[in-house]
């Protein structure tokens, strides 16, 4: 049984605000199964999957937010389960996996038992396989063999880039930089900046530390630590992307989170060729492709891919709806751009609100060349199309205008606070309500009510 309601703290009910999507908080209820415990500024968040006989229900959550006031609310994402005729597989997990692997032209890795909620609820073998697109997620009735779900769990982000820092055409405030086919001539040597590479694992000579793991085949190596390459190397795009991905949890650490995305990021940059990266859930890992600009030339594209990483920490699954999609990518540019503001001016030539500004000159016209902006005119429900990354754009600049309404700091820690109470299938209205909530915890009314204005701005609230 799904139900949402959060408790109302009494602080909030003075403020005029309200808490959505949870109930007053009580013991876990039975069915579920711990996946795992976060730390956040205002406290600390347990998620739950929901099982029935012992096997995972698909898609069924269940959220415990202890606030450090002591105050606990949940989030009860559970799904109903009727009408299951028996939990024993008819169906081998071996003729499961063959049958995707037939389809999908590579082998499941792995086929586990789960339950398809529903009326009637249906057991189901569910299998991932990794494919050269990223990997798809298959549940296969265990009793008919018929697919009942498949989707590919990767998450995408058009075009490629190079940065240095935080690009060439922002560098260098040009817009007339082309790739010219990976040449080291296109891009003029006052473009490129060294800097430190911080973090590396002790006695490590490859690009592997704290918050970012190189898997990338061919691996760059250096017994003295000094990864110096052109972008026409392939090493170059390593660097970037190991120095983005690190430089990017060393600034939250300074906001003071230190469970968001603690951990070494597994990351690719080649082998891929499409003009095209993606973050891919099921693997924890983010793959960066190399048609047009190499996207890990463009610091913007790491720390978009970046950015649906620590979504994917705070709550597990994030982003299966269409509107949740629509936030995670959202917040994905979003988090591009307000990582560049440290590094880059707002010019007319290449203003902040402009992600990927390199990595789009392989495929725009209009100067200045921009994958997607966060200051559009688009609003909320009216200019929603069902495309994610269209429909992010609207979320986008809401979280824009609060960056410039709270200033930088204020508003990073606001944002990456209050996506500890979303839910995988969160709407923008709620999703919103939430960081209102959280504006007023962490700075008062007056910062919640320049929150509650910028989402209002684009019809979500």
């Amino acid at each position: 049984m799904q139900k949402r309601a959060f408790i109302v703290l009494a602080p909030l009910v003075a403020a005029g605000l309200v808490i959505a999507g949870g109930t007053a908080a009580q013991a876990a209820p039975e069915g579920l199964k711990q996946v795992q415990t976060r730390q956040s500024l205002l406290g600390q968040h347990t998620w739950y999957q929901q099982t029935y006989r012992g096997i995972p229900v698909f898609g069924g959550y269940y959220a415990k937010h202890t606030n450090t006031n002591g105050s606990v609310t949940v989030d009860d994402g559970r799904k109903a389960v009727t009408g299951l005729a028996d939990t024993v597989a008819e169906l081998p997990a071996q003729r499961a996996k063959s049958g995707v692997a037939g389809r999908l032209g590579g082998q499941p890795g792995s086929a586990e038992l789960v339950i398809m909620p529903g009326s009637p609820a249906k057991l189901a073998w569910m299998t991932l396989t990794p494919t050269r697109t990223g990997t798809f997620r298959t549940l296969v009735d265990a009793g008919s063999g018929a697919v009942l779900h498949e989707e590919n769990t990767v998450q995408h982000s058009d075009g490629k880039g190079r940065v240095f820092d935080p690009n060439p055409v922002v560098r260098l405030q040009d817009e007339s930089l082309t790739d010219q086919d990976d040449a080291d001539s296109a891009v003029p040597a006052r473009a490129y900046r060294t800097v430190r590479l911080t973090q590396l694992n002790r006695g490590a000579t490859t690009l592997q530390g704290a918050y970012a793991n190189n898997i990338s085949e061919n691996q760059v190596t250096s017994p003295r630590r000094v990864f110096t390459f052109t972008r026409s190397q392939d090493g170059f795009e390593q660097v970037m992307a190991y120095y983005s991905i690190t430089s990017a949890q060393e600034y939250i650490h300074r906001l003071g989170f230190r469970h968001v995305n603690n951990e070494p990021q597994d990351f690719s940059t080649t082998g891929y060729e499409e003009d095209n990266s993606y973050y891919d859930g099921s693997v924890d890992a983010i793959t960066f492709g190399t048609g047009g600009v190499d996207d890990a030339e463009d610091n913007e594209v790491i720390w978009h891919e970046y950015g649906h990483a620590i979504q994917d920490d705070q709550v597990p699954n994030f982003g299966v709806s269409p509107e949740a999609g629509a936030i995670g990518e959202g917040f994905g540019d979003y988090w591009a751009v307000t990582m560049s503001q440290a590094t880059s001016p707002n010019t007319r030539t290449t203003p902040w609100a402009c992600v990927m500004d390199w990595d789009a000159t392989s495929y725009t016209v209009d100067e200045p060349h921009c994958l997607r902006r966060v200051d559009g005119p688009k609003v909320y429900p009216g200019d929603l199309d069902g495309e994610v990354h269209d429909d992010g754009e609207i979320w986008s600049h809401a979280l824009w205008d609060v960056n410039r309404a709270l200033g930088r700091t204020a508003a990073n820690r606001v944002i990456l606070e209050s996506q500890f109470f979303f839910n995988p299938e969160i709407t923008m209205p709620q999703a919103a309500g939430k960081t209102v909530t959280t504006a007023y915890f962490l700075y008062g009314p007056r910062a919640a009510a320049k929150v509650r204005a910028a989402f209002h701005a684009r019809g979500i609230l």
